[in-house]
């Protein structure tokens, strides 16, 4: 605005009109029966808004406004700034309001001569003489009458206010705290309410309604009285073409253009998010999350659409996570915040439920890491009994002799449980909980083999930070819904080794995609739990991790709803709205075996349930070692690392064990039965282990 350079700064000496402005004001004091004395002793200092609270605001990553909260009070009252406004808007409520705004200080003496006049002319007001200052002053300080006093404390208060504020200040003020009706104050409020968008960017008529609504806001609230509420804008429109500050094409426009006749909505994506945020937060914050507003609106479409597909009552969760940083882009925590016949005001991602068969890549990464499973190790899924407990596969059928890799695929239950056994439920339970993830199990219980297919409780957001694990190569990370909030100062133990993620993200990559979709682009699982109750679906790629959740919040059943079929869809139709090509998974780390089922060692060709827990029980003193890892006749590709690093891995024996590479010690003394061993060289190795008792196992390598 041309009329604006002095906004940082004020004259120094006062124009004569002010003193001016000051006579009248004293004038008419005394003619109230004060002197400017006790009116000033009354007052005070003038309060300048540090006591107004305003509407705590949740924002994207982005600033985008998720959702508004009401205050104590019961208002939209959202803090804003000239600089947020269209300048269009800006010169017209000047124009309108206070054409010598940046001339005065406080008071406009012209304005008031004018204002008097005209009561005298016409037997009643005509114009309040009000300057925008006097306005903010009567907005800081309400005052339930109208007298004469009334007037005058509000002009001294005027004063006081430019002797401490800025013009861009007051303007600020104004656009903060005018009323437009109801329980909508400030200009963001207003067009947030009424048109259903930010003031950035109004037209005349947008303008001319909000320059017009504070004058009568509750006379003139377009939601109630629309016809009031368009003639008042039109007169602000005709004034205003008069004074030249509209043209007459725009003028015109503007008559014709529709007036609003009701409010919408305000904004409420991510409203879980946004509701868990502002409880942690003083009122009247600007908190801004990782939220990514696009993507959160258009994965709120999808969950509302498939789930309304799905079957009556039926919701769904998704949440989306960059795989780099932990922070959750899109948290959708229903199907429809006030949708409830699907309890939508809860937040499902974070609800307790079944987690079916998604478990079951964290079974068999323990495995690999223990080195009785490779992807190609040969499995029997054949009837078998624990006790009294006889599990079956989905199909209630059994598949014979697979791979390792075929039964992760296919989902198959008995070879999971198979290995489950081996490695012991409680390990998985322990191994989770390191990694940031604590299952919900009957109190008092041990883990028991049906944790496997689902016997525990878990959340959406638990399975998006295990499968986060997995696409970071077993680093976890905690979920993050703040932006630059602090993480948890406890550090996360890592959930696998780099070889063993990857290759269980390499199984997941190559399972079966859902109908109609392109499978090869993620690693993904699905799961149902018993009696059809949840279905699951949980994926990533190399950039992103997203899980989603169908099913009834009450927690019946939908018979017939499986993951494969309900939540897989919703997972990649997800991936498709990133709106980007998928980022591939990274190469094998250093160190991983890739084999056919003929070309692995012996130990790792068939899983043998009977004969392995023997060789793994860590706790027998008269089992000789072996090495898990690498195996004998194994050739290790440790790329062009400058420090490489190869794994090392014993099973039985008694600790502490000494690694030795052609007879030379390279990890002297290691508890542990894993082990790391910095800076191999190239070429054939007889690798060596030694345990306390002096027995000993060996595996001729090539590193390369």
């Amino acid at each position: 605005m041309s009329r604006h350079p002095d906004l940082a700064s004020r004259p120094g000496i006062w124009p004569l009109r002010f003193y001016a402005g000051l006579l009248a004001i004293l004038l008419l004091v005394n003619a109230a029966g004060f002197t400017a004395s006790e009116v000033l002793r009354r007052l005070g200092p003038a309060p300048l808004g540090e006591r107004l609270t305003y509407s705590t605001l949740v924002t994207g990553r982005d600033g985008q406004l998720l959702r508004p909260f009401l205050t104590r009070d019961g208002y939209w009252r959202l803090p804003m700034t000239t600089a947020d406004a269209d300048q269009r808007y800006i010169r017209m409520l000047i124009a309108y309001e206070d054409k010598r705004f940046f001339d005065h200080h406080g008071v406009d003496p012209l304005a008031l001569l004018r204002a008097g006049w005209q009561a005298l002319r016409h037997g009643q007001v005509i114009s309040g003489g009000s300057t925008l200052t006097m306005q903010v002053a009567r907005l800081l300080e309400p005052r339930p009458r109208r007298s004469l006093a009334d007037k005058l404390a509000e002009m001294i208060r005027a004063v006081q206010i430019e002797q401490r504020l800025g013009k861009a200040e007051i303007l600020d003020l104004y656009l903060s705290l005018a009323p437009y009706g109801g329980n909508v104050e400030g200009l963001r409020a207003a067009t947030l309410a009424y048109f259903g968008k930010e003031p950035r960017r109004l037209s005349t008529a947008e303008s001319a309604l909000l320059v017009a609504l504070p004058q009568a806001p509750e006379q003139r609230r377009p939601d109630r009285h629309a016809a009031a509420a368009q003639a008042a804008r039109n007169r602000v429109i005709a004034r205003l073409a008069r004074a030249g500050v509209v043209n007459r094409d725009q003028a015109e426009a503007a008559l014709l253009e529709p007036a609003p006749a009701g409010r919408k909505p305000f904004p409420l994506l991510a409203a879980h998010v946004a509701e868990r945020l502002a409880a942690g937060a003083p009122p009247g914050r600007v908190i801004r999350s990782t939220i990514d507003a696009a993507l959160q609106a258009s994965l709120e479409r999808l969950a509302r659409d498939r789930a309304l597909a799905i079957g009556s009552g039926v919701a769904s969760a998704i949440l989306a996570v960059d795989n780099a940083t932990g922070e959750v882009i899109a948290h959708v925590g229903g199907t429809g915040y006030f949708d409830q016949q699907r309890a939508g005001q809860l937040d499902l991602a974070t609800s307790l439920r079944s987690p079916g068969s998604t478990l079951k890549p964290f079974i068999y990464g323990l495995a690999l890491e223990d080195g009785i499973v490779h992807p190609e190790t040969l499995i029997d899924d054949r009837a078998i009994r624990y006790g009294a407990y006889a599990p079956e596969n989905f199909d209630d059928s059994f598949h014979g002799t697979v791979t390792v890799r075929t039964a992760l695929q296919q989902s198959l239950n008995v070879p999971a449980l198979q290995v489950l056994n081996v490695i012991g439920p409680d390990r998985l339970v322990a191994r989770l909980a390191n990694a940031g993830v604590r299952l919900a199990l009957p109190k008092d219980a041990a883990p028991g083999l049906a944790v496997g297919l689902g016997g525990a409780g878990v959340r959406l957001t638990d399975l998006a930070a295990l499968y986060l694990a997995l696409a970071r190569n077993g680093q976890p990370l905690r979920l993050s819904w703040q932006a630059d909030a602090r993480q948890a100062s406890q550090p996360l133990r890592r959930l696998f080794e780099p070889q063993a993620a990857w290759t269980i993200s390499d199984v997941l990559k190559g399972a079966p995609a859902p109908p109609n979709a392109l499978g090869g682009q993620i690693a993904f699982k699905t799961g149902t739990s018993y009696g059809y109750r949840d279905a699951w679906a949980i994926g990533y790629d190399g950039a992103t991790t997203i899980a989603v959740w169908a099913g009834r919040p009450d927690g019946a059943a939908v018979p017939g709803v499986v993951g494969r079929m309900a939540a897989a869809p919703i997972l990649f139709e997800a991936f498709q709205r990133l709106g980007r090509a998928r980022t591939p998974l990274g190469p094998p780390p250093a160190g991983t075996i890739i084999a056919r089922s003929e070309d692995l060692p012996a130990a790792l060709q068939r899983f043998r349930p009977d004969g392995l827990p023997e060789m793994a029980n860590t706790a027998r003193a008269d089992t000789p070692p072996a090495i898990a890892f690498p195996p004998d006749g194994a050739r290790i590709d440790l790329g062009d690392e400058t420090s490489p690093v190869l794994s090392l891995k014993v099973l039985g024996g008694t600790p502490p064990f000494i690694w030795l590479a052609d007879g030379v010690p390279v990890v002297p003394g290691e508890f542990r039965r894993d082990a790391l061993w910095e800076g191999p060289s190239h070429g054939f190795t007889r690798l060596s282990v030694i345990d306390a008792r002096g027995k000993t196992a060996s595996a001729r390598i090539r590193i390369e």
